[in-house]
């Protein structure tokens, strides 16, 4: 157990029979009535992220997640088949308890499987991966309002807003936290 006044970002407890990460938080003092604590939660098992105030006398109990390092190695129609790169164990998920995070997957790629107590919860990503610009639309020249940007299609079938001059081919750094463009690879 702790007391909600030490939550930190990436803390994960129980609450209502879910489990729940931090993904913000912020400490509110207002000039009437006692402290509280607004927070952003992702749940663990659904994937859903919800806004959730806490008063400040609140205690939470600790959720001890455990993580192994896995490789995404290959999908085959809504399977996605990781491997322990230690036991040489494989482990299948499918496209429902990937949800959004198959468009970052790529062969090869090392992600980290979250457990907790022997229930399989998820993948946790790397923060910025590189994707390869499948299909975007010319930039038309003297088109530079500013931060003007145009759709791209990525390797894995994710789409993007990116600047005009990026083209077919390149190389892109795109942060998995929001799903947007950063910067050239």
């Amino acid at each position: 157990m702790f007391n909600v006044n030490d939550i930190k970002n990436g803390i994960t407890f129980l609450y209502e029979g879910s489990i729940y990460q931090v993904i913000e938080f912020l400490h509110v003092k207002p000039g009437k009535g006692p402290a509280f604590l607004r927070t952003k939660l992702k749940n663990l098992r659904t994937g859903a992220t919800i806004e959730k105030t806490f008063n400040t006398n609140i205690k939470l109990e600790k959720a001890m997640i455990e993580k192994q390092s896995v490789q995404f190695l290959y999908s085959t129609g809504d399977t996605y088949t990781f491997m322990n790169m230690e036991t040489y164990e494989q482990v299948e998920l499918n496209k429902d308890q990937l949800g959004d995070d198959i468009y970052y997957l790529k062969d090869g790629l090392d992600v980290e499987l979250s457990f907790y107590k022997g229930e399989l919860l998820g993948v946790i990503l790397p923060e910025k991966i590189e994707l390869q610009v499948k299909h975007t639309e010319p930039g038309v020249k003297g088109n530079t309002t500013n931060n003007a940007t145009k759709d791209a299609e990525l390797e894995t079938g994710l789409t993007v807003r990116v600047p005009l001059f990026i083209d077919e081919g390149e190389m892109l750094i795109i942060s998995t936290r929001d799903g947007k463009y950063v910067s050239r690879a």
